[in-house]
Order: C-alpha cells, then sequence, then structure tokens
C-alpha cells in the first residue's frame, strides 16, 4: 500500500505507507519547531493528503531558516534529512524556496568558524534535495 501526497491533481510523492507514517511524525515535530503548520493536510480515507503551496512555501522557508541557523551538532544531522526531503517535495511542487537567509547565515557562520569542521552544506543540502527528487515518485 502508499499514500499520495498531492498538490491539487498533481501527484507529488506516493511513499510506501511506512515511509509516508514516518514523514508524518516528522511533520509535526518540525511544525512545532518553527511555530507553523506545514501546508501537509491530513490523509483523507489513509492514502491521500493535500499540500496548500501557500502554507507549505511559508514552512519550507521557516524550516530552511530554522536549519541554517542550527550549529548543534547532532540537531544538524536530525533533521537535515527531513529538512532535504521537504526540499525535493517544494521542488516537485514548483514552490520557489528562499535560500538567501540561509547563504547569509552560512556565510556568517564560515567567518566565524575555520578548519575542517567549517563546511558548505548549502550547497550539500541543495544536491541532496536535488537527488531525493528523483526518488520521489509519483
Amino acid at each position: 500500500m502508499s499514500q499520495y501526497y498531492k498538490l491539487g491533481d498533481q501527484t507529488l510523492w506516493n511513499p510506501s505507507n511506512g515511509a509516508s507514517r514516518l514523514f508524518m511524525s516528522q511533520v509535526t515535530v518540525y511544525q512545532a519547531e518553527v511555530g507553523l503548520p506545514s501546508g501537509i493536510g491530513l490523509m483523507e480515507d489513509r492514502d491521500e493528503c493535500q499540500i496548500d503551496p501557500i502554507a507549505f512555501a511559508a514552512f519550507v522557508d521557516a524550516l530552511l531558516a530554522w536549519h541554517s541557523k542550527t550549529r548543534h551538532a547532532v540537531m544538524a544531522t536530525l533533521s537535515e534529512g527531513f529538512v532535504a526531503t521537504v526540499l525535493a517535495l517544494a521542488d516537485k511542487a514548483n514552490i520557489e524556496v528562499h535560500w538567501q537567509a540561509a547563504e547569509r547565515a552560512e556565510s556568517h557562520y564560515l567567518k566565524i568558524a575555520s578548519g575542517p569542521h567549517a563546511k558548505e552544506w548549502t550547497a550539500a543540502l541543495q544536491q541532496k534535495s536535488r537527488e531525493l527528487a528523483r526518488h520521489l515518485a509519483p
């Protein structure tokens, strides 16, 4: 069995029930972290939900801003996969992501950090989300 994440009539993602259950659990967690609704609706009849593009766009930008400010190694690692998945969904939905705040936060961080632990994660996150978008088969 699988579930459908839709924007109008367009299916953005059709994951297995297990992947969908894990994703929706994380949606709940990160809605609380960023203080905004995700725009991802409830599963209707247990197999389909609609995504509100306006609320989802706001959530994506807030999530990216939250993630870009996270310098706690464990929190950054735990959230990276979810953030990349949300960015991939945004890409599939043709939602413009505002990367400027993340790039500014990264630039500021790189100015004060030095050595091998200071990495350019914005480009890596963009690449990861592009790779995931190919796996979000409708």
